[in-house]
């Protein structure tokens, strides 16, 4: 753990601060058990006492009562100390993952070439010079009515959005995944166990009047919906596919991506998310990743799938494969989905657990997983600029036409 906090660029300190408040969780209470044992034998002999024996004994009991309270307080301290601690430690990293920051990743794979348009005679346009031509994106009006980083999707904007969140809901669903429509609004818990509330809590959102919290993913209902129940193994795995608005603070991210709907406040987003047996999540965790690519090929989309570093993985993942579409007008690969295994670290916090059968029957935690289908807007982006002809058109990729009654081409609303 030690090293996995190392990895992470996290507090190592932290590690023996849980050891040694750990430590003191035992050790109390192992004096508390031995107090209460003396004070039960104490209560057999008083009755049976008498004189100066009996005040003796009396006087005993006395002090253990208060030597047992006060035993019990500190075992109590210790033990909210250590649960304290143990919720600031991050997922312990798994070994494979490459070490470092956010640009020490490792490229597992690239699909596609990027396109020529040199060779085709043209320059490229930006995804809001072509929704703008296309009648499909206002973000002037959303600046007016909600500030920066907010937008309108409009006339075929909108369009486009349902049927890229029907047409990856499709996918899901055959595959397995069960369709999920996930509150927006959560408790501190479903937040919390999910991992939102630690390094992550300045870009989330709470209405503290409610004491709840606006999803930045739906993950966390996702994860948060068999929360303190026991699913039977032949149940697993257990496959959602939630589709929900979600909202970010962007903090930190002040002068990045200002221009257009790559990096806004609020946008919507179709997640997949496993829950299964501990020794699946690694292969459950490549499948993710194979329906990610399923999903990204069949738009025609340039990407590059990484392993993401150690020091860019969030608290709850213990590993994150990304998939990053080309955008010809940035010049760079830019993250669209990520698929996270978190192993047993939510499913240990939101107490998902799983019984199996028969010599294995016990109760043990399970195994989350989670992978974005379609961020709505970066995956507009992504096909507004890939996609453009040099009129300002944009070609509507075959696995879409059937959610745009048949449209091949997106036109410009005035030429």
């Amino acid at each position: 753990m030690r090293a996995s906090q190392r990895a992470r660029g996290a507090d190592v300190d932290l590690v023996d601060a849980l050891l040694s408040a750990d430590e003191r969780r035992r050790s109390s209470g192992l004096r508390f058990d031995q107090l209460r044992a003396e004070q039960k034998q104490l209560g057999k002999l008083i009755p049976k006492a008498a004189g100066e024996e009996k005040v003796t004994l009396l006087t005993r009991a006395s002090e253990l009562s208060t030597a047992v309270k006060a035993a019990h307080a500190e075992q109590d301290t210790a033990a909210d100390e250590a649960e304290q601690l143990l919720r600031r430690l991050g997922n312990l990293v798994h070994p494979e993952v490459p070490v470092g920051g956010e640009d020490d990743f490792t490229v597992l794979e690239t699909v596609g070439e990027p396109r020529d348009f040199g060779a085709e005679g043209f320059t490229p346009r930006d995804h809001l010079e072509l929704g703008q031509l296309l009648g499909a994106i206002d973000v002037e009006r959303a600046a007016k009515v909600s500030g920066a980083r907010f937008y309108y999707l409009t006339g075929i904007g909108a369009l486009l959005e349902l049927a890229l969140v029907n047409a990856a809901i499709a996918q899901a669903t055959a595959a397995g995944f069960t369709p999920m429509l996930t509150p927006a609004l959560v408790k501190s818990q479903a937040m919390e166990g999910t991992g939102f509330l630690g390094q992550a809590a300045d870009d989330v959102y709470h209405l503290q009047d409610d004491d709840l919290y606006l999803v930045g993913t739906s993950e966390v209902a996702l994860a948060a919906y068999h929360m303190d129940e026991i699913v039977d193994a032949d149940r697993l795995p257990l496959r959602y596919a939630g589709f929900s608005p979600c909202f970010r603070r962007e903090a930190g991210s002040y002068g990045k991506d200002t221009r257009g709907i790559f990096r806004v406040h609020q946008f919507d987003k179709v997640e997949m998310f496993s829950f299964v047996a501990p020794e699946e999540a690694e292969a459950e965790h490549r499948r993710l990743l194979e329906w990610e690519k399923e999903w990204l090929t069949g738009l025609g989309l340039h990407f590059q799938v990484i392993d993401v570093a150690s020091g860019d993985l969030g608290a709850s993942a213990a590993r994150k494969f990304d998939c990053e579409a080309w955008i010809p007008t940035q010049g760079k690969f830019r993250e669209l989905t990520s698929a996270s295994n978190c192993d047993e670290f939510q499913a240990r916090r939101l107490s998902v657990r799983m019984r199996g059968k028969g010599q294995d029957g016990g109760v043990r935690p399970l195994a989350t997983l989670n992978g974005t289908l379609c961020a709505v807007p970066r995956t507009i982006v992504a096909l507004l600029e890939n996609h453009q002809q040099a009129d300002g058109s944009v070609r509507v990729p075959e696995v879409l036409r059937p959610y745009l009654g048949g449209r091949e081409v997106l036109e410009p609303v005035a030429r």
